[in-house]
Formats: C-alpha cells, sequence, structure tokens
C-alpha cells in the first residue's frame, strides 16, 4: 500500500506528534509498505522518504509551543507532494492545526485517514474557530482519537466522533533496557525520575520539586534526577541546597531515556493538564518501572483508575510526597504496581497499535476518495495562484 502522513508541527523540534508519525511510518514500512511523510522542517539529512514542506514558526497553543508551518509555500509543497504520489490513502495528523496537515485534508484526493492527538477545555474562541473548518472535515473517512481525552475534544469542538487507537510505544527496547551504574536505584538509594520541558509549567516541575524535602526527611538516600530540556533557574536554586540528591541531566537520547526509566524505583507525571495521552508513562510500565502520575483524565485511563500505577492530586506537592513515602516504604506494593503496569503496557506496542491503524486505512479506501460536498470553497481558498510563484 501507497501511504501518505502528513505532521502539521516542525521534524526539527522533537515532539509527541513527530515521534509517533516517525514510530509509524517505521513500522508500515517495516512491513513493506510505500510510506511518505510531508513535514514542516528545514533540514538537510532528511531521509528520502520525509519531504520538507519548509520552514515553520512558532505559536504558543495548549500550553506549550507548536512550530507550524503557515507560509503559501508550504501549502503550494503541500500540493506538489499530492500530486506527484499516487497515494491509496493519506493519513493527516492534527488536520484542524493552521499547518499542512489542513492543507492536505483540504487538497487530497485519496481517501483520508485523520487522528486527532489533543486534549483541551472548552473554549468560546476555539468554538467560533471550528465553525469554517467543518468545510473540509468531512472529508476525513474516518477520525482516530489517541485516547478519550482527545475524542472528547474532537466531539465537543468539532462534533462527529472517532475510533480510539492509542500512541505506539516500541515496548521492546525499555523492556529490555539496561540501567547505567550512575542512574541505577539501590535499596539505599530509591531513584524517582522526572522527565519532560522544564519552562513548560504545566510539565509540573515546581510540583515535583516541592515534595523533595519531605521525601529526604523520610528516605534520606533517596535520589531526585530530572531530565529533558529548557530550563528553571528559580527551582534549580531553590533545590541546589539539597546537593547531590538531585541532579539535573539535560536533554537525554532515547537509549538514555530508556536506561534511565529501567534503573529508577519510580517515574513521575507531575503534569497539571493539557494531555491527551501519556507516552513517558507507558514506556516506564514497560521498563517495569512504578508510575505515579497526577489524576488527570489522561493519565487515569493509561494507569487503568490507579492499578497499573498510583495517581495523586493533581497539582499537589503533598498529596505526591505522601505517595512517595508510602510506596518506598512498601517494596511488595511497589513491585506489584511495576509488574501491573509492564503487563498493561503491552497493548501500546506499536505491533499492535500499527494492525489497528492499518484496518483503519483499509475502511478509509473502501468508502473510496473524500466527499466533495463542502470542499471546494474550502480548495479555492489557497488555490488561485501558479505553484512556481508560491514556490519563489
Amino acid at each position: 500500500m501507497k501511504i501518505g502522513i502528513v505532521n502539521p508541527y516542525s521534524w526539527d523540534v522533537p515532539g509527541g506528534v513527530g515521534f509517533h508519525i516517525r514510530d509509524l511510518a517505521l513500522k508500515l514500512r517495516s512491513r513493506g509498505h510505500d510510506v511518505r511523510v510531508l513535514t514542516p522542517s528545514t533540514s538537510d539529512d532528511l531521509p528520502e522518504w520525509i519531504t520538507s514542506a519548509g520552514s515553520s514558526v512558532s505559536i504558543p497553543f495548549n500550553g506549550s509551543v507548536a512550530n507550524i508551518s503557515i507560509k503559501p509555500k508550504a501549502l503550494a509543497r503541500t500540493r506538489r507532494w499530492l500530486a506527484d504520489n499516487d497515494f491509496d490513502v493519506v493519513h493527516v495528523h492534527e488536520p484542524v492545526v493552521p499547518s499542512v496537515s489542513m492543507a492536505a485534508a483540504m487538497l487530497s484526493s485519496a481517501p483520508l485517514v485523520g487522528t486527532f492527538h489533543a486534549a483541551l477545555g472548552r473554549s468560546v474562541s476555539r468554538a467560533i474557530a471550528s465553525a469554517p473548518m467543518r468545510l473540509y472535515m468531512e472529508r476525513i473517512g474516518v477520525r482516530i482519537a489517541v485516547s478519550e481525552e482527545a475524542r472528547r475534544t474532537l466531539i465537543e469542538h468539532h462534533g462527529g466522533d472517532a475510533v480510539i487507537i492509542p500512541n505506539g510505544v516500541e515496548t521492546a527496547s525499555f523492556r529490555t533496557a539496561q540501567p547505567l551504574d550512575q542512574w541505577v536505584a539501590t535499596d539505599e538509594r530509591p531513584v524517582i525520575v522526572f522527565l519532560g520541558r522544564l519552562d513548560e509549567p504545566r510539565k509540573g516541575l515546581g510540583i515535583f520539586a516541592g515534595v523533595i524535602e519531605r521525601v529526604l526527611e523520610a528516605i534520606p538516600g533517596a535520589r531526585f534526577l530530572i531530565a529533558g530540556r529548557g530550563d528553571a533557574p528559580d527551582i534549580r536554586a531553590a533545590v541546589a541546597r539539597f546537593g547531590d540528591s538531585v541532579s539535573f541531566l539535560g536533554g537525554i537520547s532515547d537509549e538514555e531515556k530508556e536506561s534511565l526509566l529501567a534503573g529508577a524505583s519510580i517515574y513521575v507525571a507531575p503534569q497539571t493538564g493539557g494531555e491527551s495521552f501519556g507516552i513517558v508513562l507507558v514506556e516506564a510500565m514497560a521498563a517495569r518501572t512504578t508510575v505515579v502520575a497526577s489524576d488527570i483524565p489522561a493519565f487515569r485511563a493509561v494507569l487503568e483508575d490507579g492499578r497499573a500505577g498510583a495517581l495523586f492530586d493533581t497539582g499537589s506537592s503533598d498529596s505526591l510526597a505522601s505517595a512517595l513515602v508510602e510506596l518506598l516504604g512498601d517494596h511488595e506494593r511497589l513491585d506489584a504496581l511495576a509488574d501491573a503496569g509492564q503487563r498493561a503496557s503491552a497493548q501500546y506496542d506499536w505491533e499492535v497499535v500499527a494492525d489497528k491503524v492499518f484496518e483503519v486505512y483499509k475502511l478509509a479506501i473502501a468508502m473510496g476518495s473524500p466527499a466533495d460536498s463542502g470542499s471546494r470553497r474550502a480548495r479555492d481558498l489557497i488555490r488561485g495562484r501558479d505553484d512556481e510563484e508560491y514556490l519563489r
């Protein structure tokens, strides 16, 4: 099957949607399918199966920053990419983001599948902005949501419905990862890990830092390892008094992440909201590391209401500290949650997830090309000038 996948966000900036697209494309290519990806990028080192739609701009979105491509050149390149490839199906991710996914959804004559990743609260401005999107949303034959929260966001803001297919994880690499000596936990020195952007408040580093003093009072040998890009000078200054009990590791590679999680006692996910899934939770579960996460809907779903990991009151360092002290003092429960989490992680393995996505592709193809109703005006908005003029 010839499959086109469209990423609205810059390939050059690591992010959950980009990783999802990369891993899905690689899994499908490993099965013999001809998969091509269109994405914003300025890299000169892209694989031959990835086409750049040009540069991106950074726009604040949902408590983070979205790097999207909105230039006319990107629209022209999207149109050319579709014309140059006779795709059996085109899979657009986040088609409501004003980037190349939206353009592909407007322009594709191949059957369309759309995946919705975002989890958002109710918003009047979003509701108003969603109205013109209905000009082309009906062209998407089958919609996928990565979680119940993403499905809720889709229904509330855009109507329609979606089949839930979660994000995938290469669980084998986490199950077999070997801890690094400098990060591995021992009975005397348990290791508690944070992974995420340090300078995004919703990722919860401040909440994580707020437990350190109380945990060290109960368990003096505990170590806190903080990995992730960005800077948090105020938090660094506040925890400096704990000396080598706290280490900032900076950005780490995929292999280092696998080793870090494999050697940890507990992985903490203290996010305060804006999450539609929880990929790192699944990665930690696959590594047989106990997860302690804030009680937001997306994390509660992954942890099966606390059966596959522990939950604490969202935004509360006191609640998190109590959970950590209790678990680190109860090795039997800590091990039981680690075992349950590893079992639960199997459903998110890419072998399982890719099978489900491929079944959706076959369904979209059986439904045929996108309906033209309601889409012509949307396509006309981005047509009317020659590609060469856009590309100059």
